[in-house]
C-alpha cells in the first residue's frame, strides 16, 4: 500500500469516527454524558485507589468497577452499533496512520553492487530484544556485507568492547536496546566517528526518533553504506558524567523502577509503591529544581527530562522528538492532585492538549539542575540507576554524526486523531 493511500484511509477512517460519535449524541445524548462521567469517575477512582492502602484502596476499587460497569452499560443498551462503529474506525485509523508514516527506506542497489562498508564494526547485544538480533541472523547479515559483527559475549564489559572497537573503526554501530546505544554512541563521540544505531532493542524510542523501522533490522544495516547513507549530526545529553539519548525521569516513576522486583512484577510493584511516591504531601522524594521563571517549582510526582524536546499532541502515547539537534533539553514537570485532576489530565492526553493541564509545564534549557536532600532515584534511559545530588544534567549540541539508511522519514502518527495528527496525513494525502 502507498503512503498516500494509506494516509487518505485514514482520513476516511477518522471521518466514520467522528460521524458516529456525533451520530451517537444525537440520537441519544443523555447516553453519552452518562457514559463519560462514568469514565471520569472511574479514573478518579483509580487515582483514590492508587494513593491510599487498606480499606480505602478497596473501596475505590469497587467504585472502580462499579463505574466500568454502568459505563459499559449505558453504551450497551442505547449505543452498541454507534460504539461498534466506532471502534472499528478507530483500529482503522491507527493501523492506516502508522502506515502512512512508517520509513520508507530505499534498499535497492542497481546492478546489485557491493555496500562501501570498509572500517565497519557493529557490536552486537544478542540478549536485547529478547533476542531480536539473532532471530534476524544479524551476525550473518552484517559480515556479508563487509561489516565487522562483535556479539557482546555475558560477564564482557560493552564500553570496554567499545573503545577497543572504536581504534580501529571508521563507523562504528550497535545493535540493541537505547541503554546501550547510549553507550556505544557516547564512544562514538569522543573518537569522533560516525555512529549507525541498529534497533534491536525492545521499545527502541532513539531509532523511532531516528526515523529507524524497528521492524526491519537488516534494512537499517543499510546505514554503514558510505555512498548510500544519509548523516545526521544530532546531539547528546549527559545526567551527571553518563550521556543518554532519550530521557532521565525523576519522581514517582524512577522511585518504582528502582524497587526490588520491579522488572518481574511492574505493575505489582508500582501499585504497591503508588501511596508513597504518588500523593504529594507523602512522596517518599523530594525534588527540588527552578521553573522556567528561575524560581523553586512545587513539589512534582513526574519531573521527565529529554534530549531535545517530545511533542505531545498525539493522544495515547508519550510524544516523539521531532528534532534532535536543537541544542537543548526538554523538561516536563507534572503535579497531579487529586482524582478530578487526575480525569482532567486523562481527558486532556486523549485530546491530544495535555499541555493545557493546570498541573502541567515545559519548557527547555542547555542544562538543569535538580537538588534533593537524599540520594536521587533517576530512570535513564529506562535504567534504574542512584546520583549523589545536586544532579546535573546539559545538552551536548552537534555531538554526533549518525548514519541512517536513505527514505523518506514523516513523523509519526500514533493513538487517536487529533488536530496534528490529521494534519500531517492532509498532507501526506495530497503528496
Amino acid at each position: 500500500m502507498s503512503r498516500r493511500l494509506a494516509a487518505i484511509l485514514a482520513l476516511l477512517a477518522a471521518a466514520v469516527a467522528l460521524a458516529a460519535a456525533v451520530l451517537a449524541f444525537i440520537t441519544d445524548p443523555l447516553s453519552v454524558v452518562i457514559a463519560t462521567g462514568f469514565l471520569l469517575i472511574a479514573v478518579g477512582a483509580v487515582w483514590a485507589a492508587l494513593t491510599h492502602r487498606g480499606p480505602r484502596r478497596a473501596v475505590a476499587l469497587v467504585a472502580v468497577a462499579a463505574a466500568l460497569v454502568g459505563a459499559a452499560a449505558a453504551v450497551l443498551l442505547h449505543g452498541g452499533r454507534e460504539a461498534a462503529v466506532l471502534a472499528v474506525a478507530l483500529v482503522a485509523y491507527g493501523a492506516a496512520a502508522r502506515r502512512a508514516t512508517r520509513p520508507d527506506i530505499q534498499r535497492a542497489r542497481a546492478g546489485g553492487r557491493r555496500p562501501r562498508t570498509a572500517g565497519a564494526v557493529l557490536l552486537i547485544n544478542p540478549r536485547s530484544g529478547d533476542g531480536r538480533a539473532g532471530r534476524a541472523n544479524l551476525v550473518e547479515e552484517a559480515r556479508a556485507r563487509g561489516i565487522r559483527a562483535v556479539e557482546l559475549q555475558p560477564g564482557q564489559d560493552l564500553k570496554a568492547l567499545a573503545e577497543d572497537a572504536a581504534e580501529t573503526a571508521r563507523v562504528l554501530g550497535m545493535a540493541g536496546g537505547d541503554g546501550s546505544q547510549a553507550l556505544v554512541s557516547e564512544v562514538a563521540m569522543r573518537h569522533d566517528l560516525p555512529y549507525v544505531c541498529i534497533p534491536a532493542g525492545t521499545r527502541n524510542h532513539f531509532a523511532l526518533d531516528l526515523g529507524l523501522d524497528p521492524t526491519d533490522l537488516v534494512g537499517c544495516l543499510d546505514a554503514f553504506d558510505a555512498d548510500e547513507a544519509v548523516h545526521r549530526v544530532i546531539d547528546l545529553a549527559m545526567v551527571g558524567d553518563r550521556v543518554f539519548v532519550n530521557n532521565v525521569s525523576l519522581g514517582a516513576y524512577a522511585e518504582s523502577v528502582a524497587i526490588e522486583g520491579y522488572r518481574e512484577a511492574k505493575l505489582r510493584t508500582m501499585a504497591r509503591a503508588a501511596p508513597d511516591t504518588l500523593a504529594l504531601d507523602d512522596a517518599g522524594f523530594d525534588l527540588r529544581f527552578a521553573g522556567p521563571d528561575g524560581a523553586e517549582h512545587p513539589p512534582v510526582q513526574l519531573l521527565l527530562v529529554s534530549n531535545n524536546s517530545y511533542r505531545f499532541d498525539q493522544a495515547g502515547r508519550i510524544g516523539s522528538r521531532p528534532r534532535l539537534d536543537a541544542g537543548t533539553l526538554g523538561i516536563v514537570a507534572v503535579s497531579i492532585r487529586s482524582g478530578v485532576e487526575a480525569s482532567q489530565l486523562l481527558a486532556l492526553q486523549a485530546a491530544g492538549r495535555v499541555q493545557d493541564f493546570a498541573g502541567w509545564s515545559e519548557w527547555t534549557a542547555p542544562s538543569f539542575t535538580v537538588d534533593s536532600p537524599s540520594p536521587i532515584k533517576a530512570g535513564v534511559d529506562g535504567e534504574s540507576l542512584e546520583f549523589a545530588p545536586p544532579l546535573n544534567m546539559r545538552s551536548v549540541p552537534r555531538a554526533v554524526t549518525v548514519m541512517v539508511p536513505p527514505g523518506e522519514r514523516p513523523p509519526a502518527v500514533y493513538g487517536l486523531p487529533t488536530a496534528s495528527s490529521l494534519e500531517q496525513l492532509a498532507r501526506l494525502a495530497r503528496t
